[in-house]
């Protein structure tokens, strides 16, 4: 196996055992943790393997870190339209 994908494999195990554990703060100290690592590792993904795999693994970082998303929609949604 490549590199990318080990480290791809590893983040998204450790992003699901994070949100296994119950929070006070709603686990966002973690998500921009996971974001801040998860950003360098899709261009990683990118330069080793190509657009294709990065596209998913972005979809699959989405469906862990889907709050995130969904409140970052609502904010572009407002500031345009």
């Amino acid at each position: 196996m490549n590199l990318a994908f080990i480290l791809c494999c590893v983040w998204l195990i450790v992003a699901n055992v994070i949100g296994m554990f119950p929070s006070r703060r709603k686990h966002w100290p973690a998500a921009y943790a996971l974001m801040s690592v998860g950003m360098p590792l899709v261009a990683y993904v990118i330069w080793a393997e190509g657009i294709w795999w990065a596209l998913l693994f972005m979809a699959l970082a989405a469906s862990v870190l889907r709050w995130p998303l969904v409140f970052a929609l609502r904010w572009v949604r407002q500031q345009f339209g």
